[in-house]
């Protein structure tokens, strides 16, 4: 199954974003490997979590519509969520992968309340893989390796001040991401 994700995904995608792909499947699975979950299922999950990346806007409606898909408001406005959706539901149906494994790609872009360790994983992988270069990367990385939870905090702040400074809508999934995970750090107190 991992040749045949590594070929569709190459098909599917720039050149720029297939190796993203291909960086955040290896960063997914030293994470696995530090977290004590399944290296080969994080690595595939890591693989096609972009797939529907380079889709356009008109694509991913049209691609929701033919596969009952039900989109927000919020969704909508949100267009950068929208490729975990659809690739989400592309991997259900091609591969069967199963709804942990969706749901981590569905949400690898906002984060959600009650992460699984997978979920945790594909997040982190995606915003710290080896191709990625912003302030504070170091750190993240650094940070990934000792707390995963604090590790996705630190990305949602980033994320968020980042779409204040742009004026970008800020899905609500990521602010529940954010106080569900700093609740559980008081409750660790």
């Amino acid at each position: 199954m991992e040749e045949e994700i590594k070929k569709d995904v190459q098909s599917m995608l720039t050149p720029f974003r297939y190796e993203h792909c291909v960086r955040t499947a290896k960063k997914a699975e030293e994470l696995a490997i530090r977290w004590g979950y399944s290296p080969k299922i994080a690595r595939i999950v890591a693989l096609a979590h972009d797939m529907a990346k380079d889709l356009s806007y008109e694509q991913y409606i049209q691609y929701a519509q033919e596969n009952e898909i039900i989109l927000s408001k919020e969704d909508k406005l949100v267009k950068v969520h929208l490729h975990g959706i659809i690739a989400a539901k592309m991997c259900e149906k091609k591969y069967q992968f199963t709804k942990e494994m969706t749901d981590a790609i569905f949400y690898h872009t906002t984060a959600r309340d009650n992460m699984t360790l997978l979920d945790k994983i594909i997040y982190v992988a995606d915003k710290i893989e080896d191709g990625r270069d912003y302030e504070g990367i170091e750190e993240l990385r650094i940070m990934a390796m000792q707390n995963l939870d604090e590790a996705i905090l630190e990305s949602i702040h980033y994320s968020i001040k980042k779409c204040i400074k742009q004026q970008k809508y800020i899905h609500s999934l990521s602010i529940v991401a954010r106080n569900d995970l700093l609740s559980k750090r008081s409750n660790r107190i």
